[in-house]
């Protein structure tokens, strides 16, 4: 989820306005049956409280735990949680969870994700991930590598059979210490350590830079984004090869068959409004806005000679600055635009989408859009929402990654935005929001210098403020 580009020397020139959050209709039908709890008095769960460890600021009555710590928590092989935690994935474990947390490793960190024999796809690389075993009062009971030797691990997707999809944000050759080319999707079993064995990309996902995934459980559809620029990124559709069916393994032997790198079929989105071509997203302003969507074949999914994003003219595909985090949910695949600029090539400014794509209607639909924040150093002002989950009690969680002070962003039902937690340690991003199957743990990390929490209290349905 890092970025080069630094949104707050775009903020000093920007004309764009209105700070502020909205969401288009109740998100009450992607909240599941714990969403109908007692509304609560207070917005969300009420005002942050400091932290007297410096860490993270939560609401009164809720705590947390430290799970992992970069170069702090040892694996189960003795050597140090790798750097930079990003997208995760939970998985019930018995009473208790397993987590599979990216990290983000490019390069310059501190702690690589160590490269075991067997689960290594390319020394060269520092990047995987590892799987974390928390019990169920959230306490860390052990890690280890699951995915070692790929590069910059930062979002992903659960699947439907319960494995987790980790992506790399990349479209690293073949070259000096990498003996491998970079830029694809792996499949990472949370339980079974010999299907981790011998790591095979999915190139038939094509090889751009990937952010994060949904799978359609209905038909294994997989719906991905791209975090790119120069021309800015595409949402993409794979549509599995007649007969497929999805399963664990299932991937893996597909990417292995013949002709497994081009299975299926991988397209890019391109919307409409009537008969008007909508070049990108940031031409949505208003949440509700929708867009009929049509499908483009990626020519060459492997971008042998030219990116994907650059195999289209602007009036083939609708393109996005920062597409981010992915969520299946409500029928459909939810995914979030983190910013844009007129000077990335945007044809409006604003510091956060969240988008829903129906695949029984073809449409995608706007719901929710933050404002530009003009001050990003003032507390509970939010900007560039990242990761997304849609939260057992109703709404969805965003994890804040743009300038000045973060937070985990909650959006009521009511489209109510509210602070979950913020990072009083520093202004590094909050990363992989995701609670455990019970709703009780809220797990998230901050990425630098390197943490992942397990976070309790008093749930419910988010308050949407006194009337």
């Amino acid at each position: 989820m890092s970025s080069p580009v630094s949104r707050r020397n775009f903020l000093r020139s920007s004309a764009a306005g209105g700070l502020g959050i909205v969401f288009a209709g109740s998100i009450e039908a992607i909240a599941g049956p714990a969403a109908f709890a007692a509304t609560r008095p207070a917005l969300g769960y009420g005002p942050l409280a400091d932290d007297p460890a410096g860490l993270l600021a939560l609401p009164a009555g809720f705590s947390y735990k430290i799970v992992a710590q970069a170069g702090v928590t040892r694996l189960e092989t003795g050597e140090p949680t790798p750097s930079d935690p990003d997208g995760t994935g939970a998985f019930p474990h018995g009473r208790g969870t397993t987590l599979v947390n990216n990290h983000e490793v490019g390069g310059g960190e501190p702690y690589r994700v160590p490269a075991l024999p067997g689960l290594t796809y390319d020394p060269g690389a520092g990047g995987g991930t590892t799987n974390i075993d928390v019990d169920v009062r959230g306490d860390r009971v052990r890690e280890y590598v699951s995915l070692a030797g790929t590069h910059n691990n930062c979002a992903g997707g659960k699947t439907p059979w319960n494995t987790w999809l980790t992506c790399e944000e990349t479209e690293q050759r073949a070259g000096g210490q990498y003996q491998k080319d970079h830029g694809y999707v792996f499949e990472v079993d949370p339980f079974d350590r010999d299907a981790n064995q011998n790591p095979v990309p999915l190139k038939f996902l094509g090889r751009y830079s990937h952010e994060a995934v949904a799978v359609d459980p209905r038909n294994f559809t997989i719906y991905e984004t791209e975090d790119a620029s120069g021309p800015n990124g595409l949402y993409y559709r794979w549509t599995p090869p007649a007969r497929f069916r999805g399963g664990k393994g299932a991937l893996k032997a597909l990417a292995q068959s013949e002709g497994g790198d081009t299975a299926g079929t991988l397209e890019a989105m391109s919307c409409y409004h009537g008969s008007e071509h909508i070049q990108d997203l940031s031409q949505a302003t208003r949440p509700g806005t929708r867009y009929r969507v049509r499908w483009v074949p990626v020519p060459d999914r492997d971008a042998r000679s030219v990116s994907t994003r650059k195999q289209f003219a602007d009036d083939q595909v609708t393109r996005s600055r920062k597409l981010e985090g992915a969520w299946w949910a409500d029928g459909g695949a939810y995914f979030v635009a983190s910013f844009a600029r007129h000077s990335d090539g945007s044809l409006n400014e604003h510091d956060g989408q969240v988008w829903f794509y129906d695949p029984k209607s073809q449409t995608v639909t706007l719901k929710t859009i933050f404002g530009v924040n003009t001050d990003p150093d003032e507390d509970g002002a939010f900007d560039g929402p990242d990761n997304i989950t849609v939260s057992p009690y109703g709404g969805v969680i965003l994890a804040e990654d743009g300038e000045g002070v973060q937070h985990l962003v909650g959006v009521t039902d009511q489209g109510k935005s509210y602070p979950m937690a913020r990072n009083d340690l520093n202004d590094s991003e909050f990363t992989g929001p995701t609670f455990s199957q019970d709703g009780r743990i809220l797990f998230a990390c901050i990425q630098t210098p390197g943490h992942v929490f397990s976070i309790t209290g008093p749930w419910g349905r988010p308050g949407n403020g006194a009337h």
